[in-house]
């Protein structure tokens, strides 16, 4: 199965013809210069004499020497959210293909990546992976820390997995399926997102890996309904499990909402020229998360023809059983919009923030279609929070900071889920 999996997850990607370069290095150009969200300080007149510089020796290079000397270019941006992927690419994260993230650990002087965080419903869950399972080998392949195990869309791979102490060594097959990237989302496997479960009598638990959707409305109407039920089961006490969340939309701030009771301010966006103009916290427009899609069609076009730089608001969702006895779960692979949520709740003291520091992965992004099967996406905003911190590049330190332990067995107890328990109990 090995390697009839390995065979199968090679495609064969057209090389673009020079003029597709062409047209590819002149959009990408014209869309950093115009759109992208200088967060790092990058001097743009610099970065493009160098681009162009760089642009003339990609006309005739592999397809490689093209795409590896495009993603050199943007890494100079000093920007998360900055990438360059064709749509059939091979350079997929666990966590935006199979559903899992992954750690590397030591055991008898040898590194293997583990499983940590492993989605719901998710095609890992699915092939029987759990949570401190080894990944030895995908297609056959051995990848030792810290170089990291790809996975395509559109392909079945097969992966070599044991249990945490490296017995019951097994083979499964994970096939994953084709997704296109569209402006708002970049071509993954989401995840199945809200999931929620009462632990033990008075205490529910929120699983968000993902915060879906373009508005963000769906996701609070599924949401609605996940903490009615947990209230109607008799919780008071809430565990909001953002460990490995790959971010997503505007949904994070309805979370936000039944944090607090009242109206008050998760943090603000910043357009690009709104950043460069400079500008004044107390004089953004104060917006609520709409609720409906009439009401976000109306504030898209109370937007359409000025700055959309505004402060976000809570929605005022009133008093909640669980107010005071809330834990948020994060670690390494908490990302974005998840970021956002952590931040809000640890600077107003909604929440205890538990586990390691988050990736500081924090700007909106669009994705523009290249042409050849390529897209570029973008960061074409920044956040802050509400007392004008940028999260970008620093990430949430939790307010109770616990490692899930040395070793892979020490991942299965799951140590931070264990504290978060005990802080929403005392």
């Amino acid at each position: 199965m090995g390697q009839e999996a390995m065979n199968s997850s090679r495609v064969e990607i057209k090389p673009p013809t020079q003029q597709e370069r062409i047209a590819i290095l002149a959009a990408i150009r014209k869309c950093v210069l115009k759109r992208h969200f200088n967060v790092g300080g990058v001097d743009y007149d610099e970065w493009a004499r160098r681009f162009d510089d760089r642009g003339a020796r990609l006309l005739t290079g592999s397809v490689a020497e093209f795409e590896e000397g495009i993603r050199a270019a943007l890494s100079e941006l000093r920007s998360s959210h900055t990438v360059f992927y064709h749509e059939r690419t091979n350079r997929l994260l666990p966590q935006h293909s199979i559903g899992a993230t992954i750690r590397a650990f030591q055991q008898g002087g040898i590194q293997h990546w583990h499983f940590l965080d492993v989605f719901e419903e998710g095609l890992a869950q699915r092939a029987g992976i759990q949570r401190g399972d080894a990944l030895l080998s995908v297609d056959g392949i051995e990848y030792v820390p810290p170089n990291k195990p790809p996975f395509r869309i559109d392909a079945t791979h097969g992966l070599t997995v044991s249990d945490a102490q490296g017995q019951r060594q097994r083979e499964v097959e994970i096939k994953i399926p084709f997704r296109k990237g569209t402006p708002e989302r970049p071509p993954i496997i989401e995840p199945c997102s809200p999931r929620h479960a009462v632990i033990k009598p008075r205490t529910g638990i929120l699983r968000i890996p993902y915060f879906p959707g373009p508005t963000g409305i769906s996701f609070a109407n599924d949401l609605d309904v996940a903490i009615a039920d947990l209230t109607a089961q008799g919780c008071d006490r809430l565990i909001i499990d953002l460990r490995g969340n790959i971010g997503g939309s505007l949904g994070f701030a309805r979370l936000a909402s039944y944090l607090c009771p009242g109206r008050i301010a998760i943090g603000h966006s910043l357009t690009p020229s709104r950043l460069r103009q400079g500008y004044a916290r107390d004089a953004l427009p104060r917006v609520p998360m709409p609720r409906s899609k009439a009401e976000f069609l109306w504030a898209l076009a109370r937007f359409a023809v000025r700055d959309k730089s505004v402060m976000l608001l809570t929605q005022g969702l009133g008093p909640q059983p669980f107010h005071g006895k809330v834990s948020v779960l994060v670690n390494e692979w908490t990302n974005s919009a998840a970021e956002m949520l952590a931040g809000f709740a640890s600077e107003n003291q909604l929440a205890t923030v538990v586990g390691t520091k988050t990736a500081g992965n924090v700007l909106g992004a669009v994705n523009q279609k290249l042409g050849g099967g390529y897209w570029l996406r973008v960061p074409v905003f920044g956040w802050y929070t509400s007392t004008g911190k940028s999260l970008e590049g620093q990430g949430i330190i939790p307010d109770c900071e616990v490692d899930v332990g040395g070793d892979p067995a020490a991942v299965v107890v799951d140590r931070q889920m264990r504290a978060a328990e005990e802080v929403v109990d005392s």
